[in-house]
């Protein structure tokens, strides 16, 4: 059974967008950029929602191609252009490069998909990961919390039915004050 992470930079008082979609708070320390890299190497299969693949799927699949991005942003490009893809949208009509689209019910195909043998998947975007995280489907979260109250937004958390117990596996400090965590689901 595959594993899945929930993982985005978040801000202390708990959002992954401030209003508006403002993410420009968010930027990430060459160090913690570095750390994000790693991890998509480390990952078989990315679950984006509509939003977070429009952000992404807008700038890294050319980025290695614009001649002021850094080695290590190049270096990202390469990985995340690599890592197979599935978009969950019920308004996207196409995606492109190694990236299959699904439009039903995500809850369905994310449990199809972790019951398959493979390596790591991460989920990516506040509400695919909250349809995931109140199915019970998330193993592990990681919290890039930025020291910044945004005072609203897009909450990294869903409002659950029920508890999830979970156990800390990793802390870590970044420049800039941002500490990451790292807890798994307790089964």
């Amino acid at each position: 059974m595959r594993r899945l992470t929930f993982g985005m930079n978040v801000s202390l008082d708990g959002y992954t967008a401030a209003p508006g979609d403002d993410i420009g708070w968010s930027v990430p320390s060459d160090e913690l950029f570095q750390w994000w890299s790693d991890r998509v190497a480390a990952t078989e299969l990315a679950l984006y929602g509509r939003k977070l693949w429009e952000t992404m799927s807008s700038y890294w699949p050319t980025a290695d191609q614009d001649p002021g991005i850094t080695p290590a942003e190049i270096e990202f490009a390469h990985r995340w252009q690599a890592m197979p893809k599935v978009v969950f949208s019920s308004t996207t009509a196409t995606v492109d490069g190694n990236t299959r689209l699904v439009t039903g019910d995500a809850v369905t195909e994310i449990t199809r998909l972790k019951a398959e043998d493979g390596g790591p998947m991460d989920i990516g975007g506040s509400t695919l990961a909250a349809a995931a995280m109140r199915a019970g489907l998330i193993d592990e979260f990681v919290l890039a919390t930025a020291p910044v109250l945004v005072g609203g937004g897009t909450p990294f958390f869903a409002t659950l039915d029920r508890w999830v117990d979970l156990d800390l596996v990793e802390t870590r400090t970044f420049p800039g004050g941002v500490v990451l965590t790292r807890y798994e689901t307790r089964r």
